[in-house]
């Protein structure tokens, strides 16, 4: 850890005996509520120590991706707004200088919950200050890899696409693996139980996490290139060196060739969060939901991808708030039972074309430089500036 885990320690030993401040927890909850409709359903089903932590690492990495998603912020603005952020996080600045800094600069389109959120940072940090060293160190490492991963790709994504599945595997680690040791370090400081089956846990995390990804990449596929940015990688699609323009490139065939190739790798990484899930003791009910409804929506969503090769916005592949009330319902009432779950993923799964059980392996070296303190820059280079972006 860089010397922001020392400050970490720190704030942790001289907060060990306070309590949480009563109106901070609440701005998280209320705030969560106008920033993300999904973690609103999920972060409830959690035990409540749970849901503060949770909660609060769900708000850090929001106001993290704030920064990156602002359309009027300089490159160079974001580089350094989301150091100065992870500064905050490790207790090496003020966040209220922070906020007071970064909130005048947020361009029109960010939400007017992400402003607000942004604006009241120190209720968070507040929070976030209060826990134990553990995990404030799983919050620390969480956000200052994402926010280093995302800087690398957003400085110069571009319609061309990334060049391989290698480099795919990569931003997927560090916008959304990372997220997922995250959380299973937060499960395992709860739970005893959960802390015994942690090496296992963890070699999974990156892959749900990656599961998860890969299903709104493909989702998002035609909203993204509007916004002139594409995540998929050429070489699942034949393509080879740098290009301008990744669908522009290829025939319907060949683009429905790709995506198909590129569900068979979601699906691996799908049935992997099936099996971190089962890792979770059965009474431990809440945690199981709160992950099986995120893999829920996930697999029905996939299948829409796979079945409608000709779909040209989200909306035509997202599920309905019907599918969303009933995958609650289901998944809520067989949290415990491992041979229903198993079942009720093989039949949600059954029109997908069969996984790839290796996808985990491929993500062990990107986890392994994460570990080291190395992102690798020429995985994390873009198959092709575009003129506009990047610098």
């Amino acid at each position: 850890m860089t010397k922001g885990s020392d400050s970490i320690t720190a704030a942790s030993k001289s907060r060990s005996d306070l309590a949480f401040p009563g109106a901070a927890v609440e701005f998280q909850s209320e705030i969560l509520n106008g920033v993300s409709r999904t973690f609103a359903l999920t972060i409830p089903s959690l035990p409540p120590p749970l849901r503060v932590s949770v909660t609060n690492a769900y708000l850090l990495c929001r106001i993290a991706d704030t920064i990156e998603d602002d359309t009027k912020l300089s490159l160079e603005e974001k580089k350094r707004f989301s150091r100065e952020f992870v500064d905050v996080i490790g207790g090496l600045r003020r966040a209220d200088a922070f906020a007071e800094a970064l909130a005048p600069r947020l361009g029109p389109q960010t939400l007017a919950a992400e402003r607000r959120l942004v604006k009241q940072a120190g209720r968070v940090i507040e929070v976030t200050h209060g826990f134990s060293q553990p995990q404030q160190a799983a919050l620390y490492r969480c956000v200052s890899l994402m926010s280093e991963g995302m800087h690398r790709f957003q400085r110069s994504a571009a319609l061309g696409g990334l060049r391989s599945m290698s480099q795919l595997d990569t931003y997927c680690y560090y916008v959304a693996g990372v997220v997922g040791e995250m959380l299973t370090e937060l499960f395992c400081e709860y739970s005893s139980a959960i802390a015994r089956r942690r090496d296992k846990l963890i070699k999974l995390a990156p892959s749900f996490g990656q599961g998860l990804q890969m299903t709104n990449i493909l989702k998002d596929i035609w909203d993204d290139r509007q916004r002139g940015v594409c995540w998929l990688p050429r070489s699942a699609f034949g393509l080879e060196g740098p290009g301008s323009d990744l669908v522009d490139e290829v025939d319907d065939a060949a683009l429905t060739a790709g995506i198909e190739r590129l569900v068979v790798q979601a699906h691996g990484h799908l049935r992997n969060a099936l099996a971190y899930t089962l890792l979770i003791p059965r009474h431990q009910r809440g945690i199981r939901r709160f992950c099986l409804w995120a893999l829920g929506m996930a697999v029905p969503t996939l299948s829409n991808i796979h079945d409608r090769a000709g779909f040209r916005c989200s909306e035509e592949v997202k599920i309905s708030r019907r599918q969303v009330r009933s995958i609650v319902r289901r998944y809520g009432l067989m949290a415990s039972s491992d041979s229903m779950l198993r079942w009720l993923f093989n039949r949600d799964s059954a029109s997908l074309p069969d996984s790839d059980a290796a996808v985990g392996m491929r993500l062990e070296s990107i986890v392994r430089e994460a570990r080291s303190g190395q992102l690798d820059h020429e995985s994390s280079a873009p198959a092709q500036r575009s003129l506009g972006v990047g610098g």
